[in-house]
């Protein structure tokens, strides 16, 4: 790992608690997205986090145009890990980049706009959809019932790839 700061984009607050949580273990400073840019010199090593938004982590390009990516972690409403794949794919990510997704939670209050609309939607199909997966009906659970699910044990397989 050659990370020397977190950067993230946080847009209901789990990504920013998944921030300062692994800021703690890590021992690295955690900056969001905005103040990064004005801090941290251009080609800085940084762990990336953002929100997941259909399969892509929130502003990665962004991000990736100003600084070194050492591993991607995006914050969604899946099981730890089960978007993994579809994220990479997103981001077009190199081959050499780790990517982790984890399972950060939901409030309804919290969105806005078009993301409210699109959540309302999103539980609305998933609810009249048949024959739904264990993952999926979790995942219904969480969009009707809110919930929040950032912890350190979540935190597992980013913590092993640091070395920690």
């Amino acid at each position: 790992m050659n990370a020397t700061a977190i950067v993230y984009t946080s847009g209901t607050g789990y990504t920013a608690r998944y921030a300062a949580l692994l800021s703690e273990k890590l021992n690295l400073p955690a900056h969001t997205l905005a103040d990064a840019v004005k801090s941290l010199p251009a080609g800085t090593p940084v762990i990336y986090m953002g929100w997941l938004m259909a399969g892509s982590v929130k502003d990665y390009k962004k991000a990736a145009r100003r600084f070194a990516i050492d591993a991607v972690i995006g914050v969604g409403l899946g099981d730890t890990g089960a978007q993994d794949d579809a994220a990479r794919k997103a981001c077009k990510l190199p081959a050499d980049v780790p990517v982790f997704t984890l399972q950060g939670g939901m409030d309804l209050e919290k969105l806005r706009g078009p993301y409210k609309f699109a959540i309302k939607m999103l539980t609305k199909g998933m609810a009249a959809q048949k024959n739904r997966t264990p993952a999926e009906d979790r995942m219904l659970e969480l969009l009707q019932k809110g919930g929040d699910y950032v912890s350190e044990k979540e935190l597992a397989a980013v913590l092993a790839w640091a070395g920690k």
